[in-house]
């Protein structure tokens, strides 16, 4: 088969003190680091990332949940970012076999939140059905709440649930069989919905494994993800049984108008991604995409194994990789590099992200978190406590916000006029306490000063040390809310 011709406070505390014991520190000279290897962590099976707002987020299969969520502004920190618990609601029946969560951002009926797509069951592969659960606001890590199995009264097989647009019209893609689970072998379905959670459509099979390359060890078609560019739609999908070493990619295009008819699908006849023993790279598959932080590349996350020995289970890690288009429009995966590939981050992620706030006034000193307060020190131990990135306000452009280096995801807000460090629970209240305008500075016009967003008579000042926002109208309080950037 050939393919046609692409167009080209006390309880919050207690909670961060828990959170605190996951965390791993990030050294400030490995955030900056501009290259990196793979793999991003040592076991990460079913990997779904994307790069969102400043940071990335990494999901994997977790098996039993709860469902975690790594997030970090570099590569090289998300290699070390704690894996945060987001959902956990996993009553009987669908408390088992946790597999491959995927998270996408859809305007729903409650507007833009992001819905994690996740399998589970009751214990048994008979029992496997797809889950949705829904963001309470706008921020990835949640929290999330329980919106139902998607498939409804017709209860079918499934795992493997991913969405994709196409026109005006979502569609829920996945891995099934026809009627219940009988053995059959796992094909890909297409079915159109109405609304993050509930299809509106019978399911149509558009692939089932056929070819010799989707039949080693067992017949299979699975984890299917939807890649679009220059106004074609394609399906990747893992063929083959996971297994074994031959676990790979192929690839479907969309040819003809009807996303919900077979014969639209053109299935290229040879697999696009797959093992390379010259490179020990074993069972590559089971991918999402992501685009770099400036929108300019194009990446593959999958997990792989190491050894043709190792199978489908918590030795395969998640590892990234650019990758191009072909003349014709299709895309070229290449081939998975060896874990001693010295890769280039992808494009836009900026070096030298993190800085410090050196205090105008206590030159010796630096603001740092201590104990999840805010304080201006000399000596600074460990050292990642004095470290943030400045990133665009969570409250809206043109603002800044600070977010720890070691504390991925947690940032410098306002409680009572004290500051403290604390985990963005994605509520608009949190967004505007950590949010400040950048103005010069008080003290000294070559330096800075930071004005509350949602309080803009006040600055961020020390007072005995302490941070703090106040109103500013001494000389001495101008100097206290004066600090230079420094890298």
């Amino acid at each position: 088969m050939s393919l046609t011709r692409r167009r080209l406070p006390g309880l919050l505390l207690t909670l961060l003190a828990l959170l605190a014991s996951l965390v791993v520190s990030v050294p400030a000279a490995q955030a900056q680091t501009a290259t990196f290897t793979n793999p991003l962590n040592s076991s990460g099976p079913d990997p779904w990332m994307t790069y969102h707002q400043g940071n990335y987020y990494l999901m994997t299969t977790p098996w039993n949940g709860p469902i975690t969520m790594r997030r970090a502004a570099t590569i090289d920190g998300l290699k070390h970012a704690a894996a945060v618990p987001v959902y956990s609601d996993f009553p009987a029946g669908r408390d088992k076999n946790v597999w491959a969560p995927e998270f996408h951002y859809l305007n729903g009926p409650n507007g833009w939140r992001w819905y994690i797509y996740y399998s589970a069951g009751a214990g048994g592969i008979e029992d496997q059905r797809v889950h949705v659960a829904e963001s309470a606001g706008t921020d990835p890590m949640g929290p999330y709440t329980y919106k139902g199995m998607i498939f409804g009264a017709s209860n079918w097989w499934g795992i493997d649930g991913s969405v994709v647009t196409i026109g005006t019209q979502r569609y829920l893609l996945w891995s099934g069989v026809p009627g219940q689970w009988t053995g059959a072998d796992p094909s890909i379905y297409i079915a159109a919905m109405t609304s993050p959670w509930t299809l509106s459509t019978q399911r149509t099979a558009i692939s089932t494994p056929q070819l010799s390359w989707e039949t080693q060890g067992t017949p299979m078609n699975e984890g299917p993800v939807a890649l679009q560019h220059g106004g074609d739609t394609f399906v990747v999908y893992s063929a083959s049984a996971c297994q074994g070493p031959d676990y790979k990619l192929g690839l479907l295009e969309l040819t003809g108008a009807n996303p919900l008819s077979a014969a639209s699908w053109t299935k290229r006849p040879q697999p696009v991604f797959q093992r390379s023993d010259a490179n020990g790279v074993y069972g590559p598959g089971h991918n999402g995409f992501f685009t770099s932080p400036d929108g300019t590349e194009h990446w593959i996350v999958y997990h792989a194994n190491t050894s043709a020995s190792q199978g489908c289970g918590s030795t395969r890690t998640t590892r990234i990789q650019e990758f191009t288009w072909n003349a014709d429009g299709t895309p070229n995966l290449g081939t998975p590099v060896s874990v001693s590939t010295v890769l280039p981050v992808p494009s836009g992620e900026t070096v030298g992200a993190y800085n410090r706030l050196q205090s105008y006034n206590f030159p010796s000193r630096y603001v740092r978190h201590a104990d999840f307060d805010v304080r201006i020190d000399a000596s600074v131990s460990p050292a990642q406590d004095g470290w943030f990135r400045l990133r665009t306000g969570l409250a809206g452009t043109g603002t800044v916000s600070f977010e720890s280096v070691n504390y991925p995801g947690h940032y410098l807000r306002h409680s009572g006029f004290d500051l403290v460090l604390a985990p963005n629970d994605g509520t608009a209240q949190f967004a505007a306490d950590a949010t400040f305008r950048r103005t010069a500075g008080l003290a000294d016009a070559t330096a800075a000063s930071f004005q509350s967003y949602n309080y803009p008579d006040r600055y961020l000042r020390h007072y005995d040390y302490l941070l703090r926002i106040d109103t500013i109208t001494t000389a001495t309080a101008r100097a206290d809310a004066t600090f230079r950037v420094t890298s």
